[in-house]
């Protein structure tokens, strides 16, 4: 398993992509490995509604910071802002289920 990073041209005035290959099955990463977190957003208001200026990125924000945001939201996925539906409701309704994927995705990735 591999996390890359893509910094764009105007970096650190817009936040970086960070992306899991091949991808996680989990809440917060798209079908695609991209990750889905507050602290790579794009900086000011979220249209949605769902998060506030300062979860967003700034150009203070290091690759350390969001490395353990990105730990944190492994651990405890963010069901209300998801990337991959099917997988928050599963992670919602099924954690047993949910556990049992994940564990088999890894294995099969891992080739055991």
């Amino acid at each position: 398993m591999l996390t890359t990073y893509t910094q764009p041209s105007d970096y650190p005035l817009s936040p970086f992509k960070m992306k899991f290959e091949p991808p996680l099955f989990h809440p917060n990463i798209y079908a695609d490995g991209n990750v889905c977190i507050s602290i790579l957003h794009t900086p000011g208001d979220d249209p949605t509604m769902y998060e506030q200026a300062s979860e967003r990125w700034s150009p203070v924000q290091s690759v350390e910071k969001v490395i353990l945001s990105v730990i944190s939201m492994l651990a405890e996925p963010n069901l209300e802002s998801g990337a991959n539906i099917d997988c928050c409701k599963l992670y919602r309704d099924n954690r047993v289920e949910y556990e049992r994927i994940v564990r088999e995705s890894i294995r099969e990735q891992l080739g055991l």
